[in-house]
């Protein structure tokens, strides 16, 4: 099992739509933790550590979104994992 952590922002219709309550359920699913918040240029950043086989469903889900979403693409990078997270959570700042 190799634990890893996943940064990534998504760009497209994913604000207004639903988008990081899908991240939050997707994510808890998969058993990852870490956080997912809009960003002002109307893009979606997250964070997400657990195993490497989970982000990278994950990763597959991100590309899809929720049924109301347009995704255009995800820009990501898989780094070794920080720790501290206490489960997945959706941020408002």
């Amino acid at each position: 099992m190799t634990m890893v952590r996943m940064n990534a922002v998504v760009f497209g219709d994913v604000q207004g739509v639903g988008y990081r309550a899908f991240v939050h359920r997707r994510a808890q699913m998969l058993g990852l933790r870490g956080w997912v918040r809009n960003v002002s240029d109307g893009s979606v950043e997250l964070a997400a550590e657990g195993e490497e086989s989970a982000l990278h469903i994950l990763l597959a889900d991100l590309r899809i979104g929720p049924s109301l979403s347009r995704v255009e693409r995800v820009d990501y990078k898989l780094q070794q994992p920080e720790g501290g997270f206490r489960g997945f959570s959706v941020r408002y700042d």
